[in-house]
């Protein structure tokens, strides 16, 4: 299905017959204009002024283009449960399955809806990243008054996670969360930190006191940093107590990640502890470890930096939401595109050349 029918599909809440623009129009417009390099509501208006040919290829604009105030009200207003339908159902389409993939959940604040607030008070969002695509399919809003806790089964319940590895901070290591992944017929890859206190005391003593059954030593070395990741494994059953492994849906591996990090003269050792469902060898839970931290890199680092998504001050209603969702949904877009560009110079090219734009959007 083309970006167009996807969004034909999204029912209009407003009142038809007091509307001049048609919703498919203000939102194709408002995802043009950030694929086009653009930000805010203006460039919305200055976007569709300058591109009505190419505009009318997809939609009718019977009224022209919609001033800058009907951007507005239309994205304050528009429920936000919408557009994360489209996000997770174009995902899903440029996936087409997500058995055997991971699948990992970070939360991420948007500075600049609420720059002086701290903690969750603000715009902060749970997102669910599928590590192989490098694509975001779903992501869950965080009540001011809450945590990414709260949200994060939430998000699990409306994304397929079926044979999928779920992988989340140690926020999410919580045993309600392991046994619905489970339950969902996924399999989870959580972090241990003193949250869970007892269980990680338990594994701190258990690879002091029993010899892994398997290791993994990688390195990498770039730009002047050295570093290597070893990876020791524990069988679950052999090494916890029977009412540890009660409390833990289906625990079958134990993962201790040894980092060492040289940058010129100075050398950090970090030691984190992880628990899955899934049976493996060491070099397979080491590169689980490792790309778990690409929804830093492939997302939340790409609206930042590409999308200067902290520098958006739009902060009424359920516009900010909105917007964080239409970023992804670009984000999703130039990211399939094959070429040898950055995803920054993708969006200047589709500013300077029309036809590059109609190509993103083929």
């Amino acid at each position: 299905m083309s970006i167009v029918n996807y969004f034909d599909s999204i029912v209009d809440f407003r009142m038809i017959n007091k509307c001049y623009h048609k919703l498919t129009d203000i939102l194709l417009i408002g995802l043009f204009t950030y694929l086009s390099n653009g930000q805010d509501y203006e460039d919305m208006v200055l976007f569709g002024k300058t591109h009505i040919d190419f505009l009318k290829e997809f939609i009718e604009l019977p009224n022209g283009i919609p001033s800058h105030d009907t951007f507005n009200r239309v994205f304050t207003l528009l429920e936000p449960s919408l557009l994360r339908e489209f996000l997770t159902d174009y995902g899903k389409e440029l996936i087409d399955v997500l058995s055997e993939r991971q699948i990992c959940l970070d939360g991420k604040k948007l500075k600049g809806v609420s720059p002086t607030k701290k903690g969750n008070k603000g715009l902060y969002i749970v997102n669910a990243w599928v590590c192989e695509n490098r694509l975001c399919i779903g992501q869950k809003k965080v009540d001011d008054k809450s945590n990414e806790l709260t949200a994060i089964p939430e998000l699990i319940k409306e994304i397929d996670i079926t044979d999928a590895l779920v992988s989340i901070d140690a926020i999410g290591c919580q045993t309600h969360i392991a046994s619905q992944i489970v339950d969902k017929k996924g399999h989870y890859l959580l972090t241990v930190k003193k949250n869970q206190n007892n269980l990680l005391e338990d594994m701190e003593c258990s690879f002091k006191a029993t010899k892994s059954v398997d290791v993994s030593e990688e390195w990498e070395y770039e730009r002047g940093r050295f570093e290597t990741r070893k990876c020791s494994l524990l069988p679950a059953q052999e090494v916890l107590l029977d009412e540890t492994l009660k409390q833990w849906k289906n625990i079958k591996t134990l993962i201790r990640i040894e980092s060492k990090r040289i940058i010129g003269e100075k050398e950090t050792i970090q030691v984190r502890y992880y628990i899955s469902d899934k049976e493996g060898n060491a070099a397979y839970f080491n590169r689980l470890v490792r790309d778990r931290w690409g929804i830093e890199n492939g997302l939340h680092w790409h609206l930042d930096v590409t999308f200067d998504e902290d520098a958006c001050r739009v902060r009424t209603g359920n516009a900010p939401e909105n917007l964080a969702t239409l970023r992804k949904i670009a984000l999703q877009v130039i990211e399939k595109q094959d070429d040898k560009l950055s995803l920054k110079k993708r969006r200047l090219k589709a500013a300077y050349d029309v036809n590059y734009l109609r190509k993103l959007i083929e």
